[in-house]
């Protein structure tokens, strides 16, 4: 054996996930096709929202206060700031339902929190632009993290404590063998006991049996400069998430004191083949998106955009992450699909898959995530 575990994807969750099996003295080698903390998948962008007030159920909760724990870990073990807390807003209407299982999360598990209706809103936070049926609810566990460098801490850690890493080594085939799985990479094979499956986009390749229930997606973020520079730090503009008028978005404070980054979320159209086929040009239609959400919503920042990338997100069908043993195989494990909320999570998955790994089980409420239950689906 060249280790027990096997990690295929040394990004958001596989980081994490090496991180906590080399803190438990297991060996364990990584595989990353990539540099460590590039920006080609889903934790690109150099910003993520932390969130406690969650309008994807309640159920998380349990999950992200751990998270938050582990992320306070992580900086103390790295010496590096992860994890910046500014209140978060959740703007809409309260009549939706993402507002409603917000308010749902904050009830059923005392959150710290306020609720401004629009007066007291506009008040507070005269940056956003209103409807007249729309309040804000703040989040007072939430703030930014900062990606890259979270993987690559991760990462560094891991590899203090005896992890192996090869970076820049792309993962051809995997098999399952009785005595373990065979890792073929980088022109060589190596022999593993386990295999943790946390490629991003890329791991569709490597789960055949649940590749019709996944969606490799392109995201588009926008960076903006704001007329006035202290209107828009992290203390006067924390980050937020938004649902109005047909836009579905969410954006950060000028964390480096320069620009505001918004971002839309996914819908099915931005649906692409596969992760290698990613354009990631710019058109004039997502330009004149972005410049019309600005002009109504935040008229403190210049409507035309600094700097506009595209990255790549992975969906499951049903929004929620792949999370267990593949079907009919317990010497692969899948972390996947967690796209839309998974980065702010990426601590405490990095613990249920090492405790996976290792024992087969998690104390975590996890049933909802089970690859089965796509597996059920396709028997109805």
């Amino acid at each position: 054996m060249d280790a027990d575990i096997g990690i295929i994807g040394l990004g958001t969750m596989g980081s994490m996930t090496m991180w906590q099996l080399a803190k438990a003295g297991i060996s364990v080698i990584g595989f990353e096709q990539f540099g460590i903390g590039h920006d080609r998948s889903a934790a690109g962008g150099e910003s993520r929202i932390f969130r406690t007030a969650y309008k994807e159920g309640s159920n998380y909760v349990p999950l992200l206060k751990d998270a938050y724990k582990l992320w306070r870990e992580l900086e103390r073990e790295s010496g590096n700031r992860l994890l910046t807390l500014t209140n978060g807003l959740i703007i809409g209407s309260p009549d939706t339902s993402e507002m409603k299982n917000v308010i749902k999360s904050i009830q059923e598990y005392d959150l710290d929190h306020e609720i401004l209706n629009r007066e007291e809103a506009l008040n507070r936070y005269p940056q956003h632009r209103l409807q007249a049926d729309e309040q804000i609810i703040i989040d007072k566990l939430s703030g930014y993290l900062r990606p890259q460098l979270s993987i690559v801490s991760a990462v560094q850690r891991a590899r203090e404590l005896g992890a192996e890493i090869y970076s820049h080594t792309a993962v051809n085939h995997i098999k399952s063998e009785s005595d373990g799985v065979s890792i073929n990479a980088g022109g060589e094979v190596f022999k593993v006991r386990k295999v943790l499956i946390t490629a991003g986009p890329w791991a569709v390749n490597f789960m055949r049996d649940l590749a019709e229930f996944m969606d490799v997606r392109r995201l588009v973020n926008a960076w903006f400069l704001p007329r006035k520079a202290e209107n828009f730090n992290e203390k006067k503009f924390p980050v937020f998430t938004r649902e109005s008028e047909g836009f579905y978005y969410y954006g950060f404070p000028s964390v480096d004191g320069d620009m505001v980054k918004i971002g839309m979320f996914t819908t099915e159209k931005s649906r692409i083949s596969t992760p290698d086929s990613l354009n990631r040009a710019i058109s004039m239609e997502e330009l004149a998106a972005f410049t019309e959400l600005v002009n109504k919503d935040l008229p403190g920042l210049y409507p035309d955009p600094s700097r506009v990338n595209s990255y790549m997100e992975i969906y499951t069908a049903d929004r929620h992450p792949i999370v267990g043993t593949s079907p009919g195989d317990d010497q692969i494990i899948y972390l996947a699909g967690f796209s839309g909320h998974g980065f702010k999570l990426a601590p405490v998955m990095g613990k249920i898959g090492a405790e996976l790994a290792l024992n087969g089980v998690t104390d975590y409420q996890i049933d909802s995530f089970s690859p089965e239950r796509f597996m059920k689906a396709r028997l109805i």
